[in-house]
């Protein structure tokens, strides 16, 4: 991707939770830097994070690729080892390729954190699909020995700490909106720094539904979070609080986890736009459908 060859790129949303997706033949050097240039909400055209397809095996090009590699970078230039949500969106992305009215997608998606397998319902001309990821096994998160977390007089019922080849720490209380996560969210990540980790406030509503509101590494309050929502249910389904099914609700919506010994998430991935950037000019300059800054 040189610096002068416009980058063709689709942003898309995960219940909010928005990506700006591009394919090139390899990562370029400044990946972190495009990342935050575009990614910027005032003067970019604004998502959570943005996206490298890159073609994996034996294929000569992305033309012929049927193999992908996934590389995120967060809105801040961190990178990312998967995000669910991300992985909805890159699948929709994958699924616009095809032919006009082309039906569904499964595919394997090579990932830092491993392989995602990832199947789309719908068209490549639906603008909502529904989305299944299947995001793998859960694994002991960082370590929370001497953590202190303060959120502003809210009691907190457990702490958890999980790994979905991300780190989360899981919060349960009463209620998640009693929280000024903008304040505690960042406050409570400084403990896992340099490496930094999603924090994610949760309370349960019944044996099948829970709440979550997110403060997510790299990106800041974000309206879903995909993977956090697998990590919320798989930590209350460990603690008996909920079935092995369960609805995860978010700011931007809902979406379904199913525990086991893979975890899959299912919900929907939207199309917003499309837009055609100059990744070498001094500011963003944008070409094509949809509203700078808007997702």
């Amino acid at each position: 991707m040189g610096e002068t060859v416009a980058v063709d790129l689709t942003r898309h949303h995960g219940l909010g939770n928005d990506f700006l997706i591009t394919f090139a033949e390899d990562v370029p050097d400044d990946g972190a830097d495009l990342a935050r240039r575009l990614c910027d909400r005032v003067d970019g055209i604004g998502a959570d994070g943005l996206v490298f397809g890159t073609p994996v095996g034996t294929a000569a090009s992305r033309a012929d690729a049927e193999s992908w590699a996934f590389t995120l970078f967060n809105s801040d230039g961190s990178s990312a080892e998967v995000s669910g949500n991300g992985l909805g969106c890159f699948g929709q992305a994958l699924l616009r390729r095809q032919a006009v009215g082309s039906k569904g997608l499964e595919v394997v998606v090579e990932t830092p954190a491993g392989d995602r397998r990832i199947t789309m319902d719908g068209s490549s001309t639906d603008l909502e699909v529904k989305v299944e990821v299947e995001m793998g096994a859960a694994t002991p998160g960082p370590s929370i020995e001497g953590i202190q977390i303060d959120l502003g007089g809210v009691h907190v019922r457990a702490v958890h700490s999980i790994d979905f080849g991300n780190p989360h720490l899981v919060l349960l209380v009463d209620d998640p909106d009693e929280v000024d996560l903008a304040v505690a969210g960042p406050a409570t990540e400084s403990f896992f720094a340099p490496t930094g980790c999603n924090v994610h406030l949760v309370s349960v509503v019944d044996r099948s539904t829970v709440r979550m509101r997110t403060w997510e590494r790299g990106a800041g309050l974000t309206m879903a979070c995909g993977s956090g929502a697998c990590a919320a249910a798989h930590v209350l389904h460990a603690c008996d609080l909920v079935g092995g099914v369960v609805e995860v609700r978010m700011p931007g919506g809902a979406a379904t986890v199913t525990v086991g010994d893979t975890v899959r998430l299912a919900g929907t991935a939207t199309f917003v736009d499309s837009h055609k950037v100059d990744p070498g000019a001094d500011h963003v300059e944008t070409s094509g459908s949809g509203a700078r800054g808007s997702g």
